[in-house]
């Protein structure tokens, strides 16, 4: 057994008997979700009580078969623990709910490295942080451009990650954006229903395409108030693809105000952005809901427009 490594076992009950190996063991060690048990299990980490090593999850068990798990040292994080303030609209022994400011990259990546959510979280949480896969890491389920503010939810253990993400596949999170579009949408509600992805002409940007490449999308939009040359927008996440509302709002002609990258989001009441010194795509993550992992207890957060959206939205009622 390597340094630092942990062995845990594990008798299989009447309950499971029939069941498979990857269901049994996450319901008798509750501190370990399933996911991580798989993972445990591919990497040859799980051996039966005659020391024979077991590499299919689907197995079936046993009552009284006895399972040794290898848990292995975490691996440290790459990212440093930097004392970030960070604004914590929720949080609990399983996760934390963050409003993140415009500006604030979510994950260190190449070109920035520090100063991320990832960094302030590592501050924050200390050692209480999802693992999965053996990594003490945040446990990022989802994340938020840099430029795009709002809401967020991390996890911080284990059971709460692998809660969020079949919440996250099923595609059912509330998530509401609130958006400043130019011109003015009609009808003014409706429903985008667009496949995005990798755009064939930049790699760096995503675009409509064609049924069947990249991924499934659907937006749901209704203006809220409109200015003659641009709309304060709330947009519905039916899925959560990258770049979605952007993509989206600019397929249906009508681009998010500051945004640098699609279509004439860039161009729209340009002389008004520059006045105002506002830089950024005009959304803000307003509402976040979920069904709490652990708890189930229904869970919804609103985070008010911050204050440069706030008087961008006051120039353009002038």
């Amino acid at each position: 057994m390597g340094q630092g490594n942990s062995t845990v076992e594990a008798t299989i009950d009447a309950g499971f008997a029939g069941a498979r190996l990857d269901r049994a063991l996450a319901g008798l060690l509750p501190e370990l979700s399933r996911e991580r048990i798989k993972a445990l299990i591919l990497d040859a980490q799980v051996r039966d009580g005659e020391g024979r090593m077991i590499r299919d999850p689907a197995a079936k068990v046993a009552s009284g078969q006895t399972f040794l798990l290898t848990l292995p040292a975490p691996v440290p994080a790459d990212a440093q623990a930097q004392d970030i303030p960070l604004a914590i609209v929720h949080e609990d022994a399983h996760l934390v709910v963050v409003d993140k400011p415009a500006g604030l990259v979510v994950h260190p990546a190449a070109g920035n490295l520090d100063g991320t959510l990832v960094n302030a979280l590592l501050h924050h949480c200390g050692g209480s942080l999802s693992g999965i896969g053996g990594v003490a890491r945040p446990g990022i389920v989802h994340r938020i451009d840099k430029d795009t503010s709002g809401l967020l939810v991390v996890a911080k253990s284990d059971r709460a990650h692998e809660g969020l993400a079949v919440q996250f596949k099923a595609h059912s999170i509330e998530r509401l954006y609130a958006a400043i579009v130019a011109g003015r949408p009609a009808p003014p509600a409706g429903t985008v229903d667009a496949w995005i992805g990798r755009s064939d002409r930049d790699r760096k940007k995503m675009a409509v395409q064609r049924e069947g490449k990249g991924k499934h999308a659907v937006t749901h939009f209704r203006t809220v108030e409109s200015f003659g040359k641009a709309s304060l927008m709330e947009c519905r996440l039916e899925t959560g693809r990258t770049h979605q509302v952007r993509v989206h709002m600019d397929h249906i002609g009508h681009p998010l105000l500051g945004d640098p990258v699609y279509g004439r989001g860039k161009k729209s009441c340009k002389s008004l952005l520059d006045l105002i010194g506002f830089n950024r795509q005009a959304l803000h993550a307003a509402r976040l809901g979920f069904i709490h992992p652990i708890t189930e207890e229904k869970l919804r957060f609103d985070s008010a427009l911050p204050a440069d959206m706030q008087e961008l939205l006051s120039q353009l009622r002038v």
